[in-house]
């Protein structure tokens, strides 16, 4: 029984750890530049907006093509140490 509670315990703590939160420090429209994410993909969200998404959310979800025309998911994340960038091919 206790293993049991133990186990969901844990459980509910990754999940919880798992959700994105919001940003101690406003991200900067400079710091979005700075990932180079607008320059080497086409994408249609506006800086504006995904700059509103990762401050109101810590995480933004976009849809981009490079320049080769390979389409991603552009997964960033807003962290205490600066912005990190994941890609996911389609």
């Amino acid at each position: 029984m206790n293993s049991r509670k133990t186990v969901l315990g844990l459980l509910l703590m990754a999940i919880i750890a798992g959700c994105s939160i919001t940003p101690e420090k406003a991200v900067t429209r400079q710091e979005l530049y700075r990932t180079n994410v607008f320059s080497e993909f086409t994408i249609k969200d506006s800086p504006e907006s995904v700059l509103a998404i990762l401050n109101r959310e810590g995480e933004a979800v976009l849809e981009g093509k490079n320049r080769l025309g390979d389409e991603y998911f552009i997964k960033i994340l807003a962290t205490n140490s600066g912005l990190k960038v994941r890609l996911y091919a389609k």
